[in-house]
């Protein structure tokens, strides 16, 4: 059986948000607050979190992102009546897995639930971490030890794929597939440009070229 959360200050939709969720097969628990969704999802293991934006005590944003800073990978469904294209965008920046505006159909709320479920509680953080090295790559700045770092939007696009694939080794044209573009057709040479710099910032030891195959990235 999935257990899912609902936080929801209106006690009628979460009335019928819990009765239709217990009539597919899940166990249901509901909030009607900020604070008290707050605990229940920190206390209590749950496949997925229905959550409202606007909630008295703690509003659906401040909870995502006190979840995802404590490392809790629940599923997060935002459920609410803000549509402003500025409120998804902060939602899904602080961790939010999906967005579903009010009104909205109950069949499709279902199936978002379900493809929430198959993908798991993975690891997600909003902000990258290697070592002393942060990135965020909404905002898109990165500290070293606590020191903002001057990058050009290159440079971050670049520092952000190699943490995300850290420990692996990546060729120079994975990184141009992923960092320029498919169609790049300029000289290649222009990876190893970049990795210099990079090392500049972050160290000689924090990108390993692998000769033959490409470059791994370490902690720094």
């Amino acid at each position: 059986m999935m257990r899912a959360l609902v936080v929801e200050d209106e006690p009628r939709l979460a009335t019928g948000l819990r009765s239709g969720l217990e009539a597919e097969g899940y166990a249901v628990d509901v909030a009607l607050t900020g604070s008290d969704g707050l605990w229940f999802a920190r206390e209590h293991g749950y496949d997925v979190v229905l959550l409202d934006l606007m909630l008295p005590e703690i509003d659906g944003f401040e909870i995502c992102a006190a979840l995802r800073a404590e490392r809790v990978w629940t599923p997060i469904l935002m459920l609410t009546a803000r549509d402003a294209d500025t409120d998804q965008v902060r939602a899904l920046d602080l961790g939010a897995d999906d967005y579903l505006t009010k009104p909205f159909s109950y069949a499709v709320l279902i199936a978002r639930l379900r493809a929430l479920v198959r993908r798991g509680a993975a690891e997600r953080p909003a902000v990258l971490e290697a070592g002393e090295l942060r990135l965020d790559p909404a905002a898109r700045r990165a500290w070293l030890g606590g020191q903002e770092l001057v990058l050009t939007a290159r440079e971050l696009s670049l520092l952000e794929f190699l943490i995300r694939r850290r420990g692996e080794v990546v060729s120079k044209r994975t990184i141009l597939e992923h960092v320029w573009d498919d169609d790049f057709d300029g000289d290649p040479n222009i990876v190893e440009v970049y990795i210099r710099r990079l090392r500049v910032k972050l160290g000689t030891n924090s990108i390993t070229t692998v000769r033959g195959s490409g470059y791994r990235f370490s902690e720094v």
